[in-house]
């Protein structure tokens, strides 16, 4: 395929903000029957995260409210849509919420959903091989010493730009794992302080995230003791993620929202490999099917899924490709290489893809900030662009002319996932707020 001939490849190479409808977005059963993952995967996964509660409940306080699930709030924001629809002349049409992943529990992340689950099944796996646990057994045992002593003679290892470093750093840390996190150039400097401060080794690249994956894993090859968590193509990492979504459809309840063919639902997740949306876009197909519409967001520098998925080459190609730099303000979107995995699973469920310049991550937190006192990291607030972008390209239009949208988008939710920032450092965030101003 020449690439460099397609129109879409040509306007992510312009480094321009767009919108990409996604030509292969089937029917949801037809899609999904395509798979060889189902509702079964994703039951579970959440089975082994209830199984797990205890322990984290004793060992990470701060889940004692949620009974030691890790979760987030999800917030409506009507402020935050006035300026939407007033400051970025978006006339977007019904309720719009934020799902809170930025606030979860003890990574501060959606990191904290696949990266600690992956550590959880490997933990589960060596220790039922060895006899000291089984499935019925109450997990908050796996606090006790014996447990730690046993852990210590493994190694778990990961590459990340930040936020997938700190959750699996922090949980393999705490299980008594030898840690270790291979971090890109990118990364930000506090979140390397913060994983050193819980005993995780971390070693630095001048590279971005693609040679922190290579050396990453040729290191954990050459350790028989060692796990490395594969963001790329890790199946479990995948299911972690998935999860969220029954989560999501019970708070959903809660609030009363119906999603169906007349109250269609709208989710917009900033992408960076693409495990973390990826997860989340599935197990909401499996809910929802049709009438879910998700889209992912990424910089204009480093648009690596929509490049992957847009060409049909997921991870033979690179934003670098195309001339692109793959470097951006929001080090956990900085990724110039798609999941191949991800890309072939969400051929037929993705809607589209916006994409969004450095500037307007920094405009949208401090509006976040101003409008509701909510803080997301700036990378988390890509997600806004999906909104605006949704009722300010003409790609948008046209996306819910052809699903026959238009007269039902009154009735319509929209959800922002803020995918980190509890843990930003209240100097960093003074910093973010004074990026970028015009």
């Amino acid at each position: 395929m020449d690439y460099l001939s397609d129109l879409t490849v040509q306007r992510l190479a312009k480094a321009e903000p767009m919108m990409w409808s996604n030509p292969k977005l089937t029917a949801a059963k037809a899609a999904l029957a395509k798979l060889e993952l189902g509702v079964k995967d994703v039951d579970d996964a959440a089975a082994r995260l209830a199984r797990f509660a205890p322990y984290i409940r004793r060992r990470f306080p701060e889940t004692a409210e949620s009974g030691g699930l890790i979760e987030s709030p999800l917030t409506e924001i009507p402020a935050m849509l006035w300026r939407i629809r007033h400051e970025y002349a978006a006339p977007v049409e019904g309720r719009l919420f934020i799902k809170r992943d930025s606030d979860l529990p003890i990574s501060g992340s959606i990191k904290a959903r696949g990266g600690i689950y992956e550590v959880l099944k490997h933990a589960e796996t060596l220790a039922k091989d060895a006899g000291m646990l089984d499935e019925g057994d109450d997990y908050a045992k796996l606090c006790n010493d014996e447990f730690r002593s046993f852990f210590s003679k493994y190694s778990v290892q990961v590459a990340s730009t930040g936020n997938l470093g700190l959750s699996i750093g922090v949980m393999s840390a705490a299980l008594g794992f030898k840690a270790t996190v291979h971090m890109s150039a990118d990364a930000r400097e506090w979140k390397k302080r913060l994983l050193r401060s819980r005993g995780v080794s971390v070693i630095e690249y001048p590279d971005d995230y693609s040679a922190a994956v290579i050396n990453g894993r040729k290191a954990s090859e050459l350790d028989p003791m060692s796990y490395f968590v594969d963001d790329e193509n890790s199946l479990d990492l995948f299911l972690g993620y998935s999860v969220a979504a029954e989560r999501l459809k019970a708070q959903l309840d809660e609030e009363g929202v119906e999603v169906n063919a007349e109250h269609p639902l709208f989710v917009y997740i900033p992408c960076g490999v693409g495990g973390g949306p990826g997860g989340v876009t599935f197990g909401l197909k499996l809910i929802y099917g049709d009438d879910v519409h998700v889209f992912f967001v990424e910089p204009v520098n480093a648009p690596c899924m929509a490049l992957g998925m847009a060409t049909g080459l997921n991870s033979k190609i690179c934003v670098q490709d195309i001339g692109l730099s793959g470097k951006t303000e929001a080090d956990g979107l900085a990724v110039g290489r798609a999941s191949g995995f991800v890309g072939n699973v969400m051929e037929g469920l993705l809607s589209g893809e916006f994409t969004v310049e450095d500037g307007r991550l920094y405009d949208y937190m401090r509006s976040l900030i101003q409008s509701q006192e909510l803080f997301a990291e700036p990378s988390a607030c890509a997600a806004f662009e999906g909104p605006v972008g949704l009722y300010t390209h003409k790609e948008g239009l046209e996306y819910m002319q052809k699903h026959a949208l238009e007269g039902r988008m009154k009735h319509a939710t929209h959800i922002v996932w803020a995918t980190g920032g509890s843990l930003v450092p209240e100097h960093e965030r003074e910093k973010y707020a004074a990026t970028y101003i015009k």
